[in-house]
């Protein structure tokens, strides 16, 4: 009204009802919401999977006092957003719904993934997670991968996690060949063998692997097996310790495992303790 109408500056706060202090001295910004907003920002390019409020979640420690709702407000303002992806329409069919673990090591899944060098040779990727505390318990890279090749994988996770009561994997070759086979019964744990096309019934696994490629596999280009092998390194020690995840508490998996193997060494403790003064 100023400009246009040439009214004057008082008569035209008058009729918007603003006051002429407010109209002299327009908000601005203060440090922190800058600070807040540079670092979604920086998130949501690292991590472009992640949505608002997964990125709530990794600001967290740094800024306590910051909830999902101002998060939200700075994150549209920025102009980012998750692209959605279309779902296939699949026809109807009986879905096998999976048990629920109940504990760190009861069931491990795995699976394969296959991806290419940027010289076109195909490469494979086993990955292996836990069931219950969603932690990938190891991912191997290699040219081609046997049933002996998993075993001696699942040994050497073994010496620092345990052997799993049971494997959920499905009907491939590495996982019905002898040797496997064998490694199952010597280690006395249940295999656990989906239905032949119904990659859903190792539906932890099939979600653990989307995660793998979006946010690895399609973000690189790998020229030789080693960079392949050092990206997934890295990748799995930050989905394990720094990545929350929404269905454990929003809190990294590793973290998740850890409370729960300090809750059941306070209950076995208090166990004993009772059968003591009994």
């Amino acid at each position: 009204m100023v400009e246009q109408y040439h009214l004057s500056e008082r008569r035209a706060c008058r009729l918007v009802g603003l006051s002429r202090d407010s109209y002299r001295h327009p908000p601005e910004t203060d440090q922190m919401t800058k600070d807040l907003t540079g670092k979604i920002v920086e998130i949501a390019q690292a991590r472009r999977r992640f949505g608002y409020r997964r990125i709530h979640d990794m600001l967290r420690p740094e800024f306590p006092g910051v909830n999902h709702k101002r998060v939200y407000r700075l994150y549209s303002e920025a102009g980012l957003a998750v692209r959605r992806r279309k779902k296939a329409k699949r026809p109807a069919s009986e879905r096998v719904p999976l048990q629920l673990a109940q504990g760190v090591n009861e069931v491990w899944s795995m699976d394969f993934v296959s991806d290419s060098l940027a010289n076109g040779r195909r490469i494979k990727f086993l990955t292996v997670a836990d069931d219950f505390s969603h932690e990938c318990v190891d991912i191997a890279v290699d040219w081609g991968i046997s049933g002996q090749y998993v075993t001696r994988l699942l040994d050497r996770a073994a010496i620092f996690r345990g052997y799993p009561l049971a494997v959920r994997t499905d009907n491939g070759p590495e996982f019905t060949s002898r040797a496997f086979m064998a490694w199952a019964h010597k280690h006395g744990g249940r295999h656990i063998l989906i239905e032949p096309g119904r990659p859903m019934q190792n539906g932890y696994i099939e979600s653990f692997n989307g995660k793998f490629r979006d946010e690895c596999l399609n973000e690189q280009w790998f020229e030789t097996l080693h960079q392949a092998r050092s990206a997934t390194a890295i990748w799995r020690q930050d989905y394990n310790e720094v990545r929350p995840h929404g269905s454990i508490g929003r809190i990294p998996p590793a973290r998740f495992a850890e409370l729960h193997r300090q809750r059941a060494g306070d209950a076995a403790r208090s166990r004993s303790t009772t059968t003591q003064i009994d």
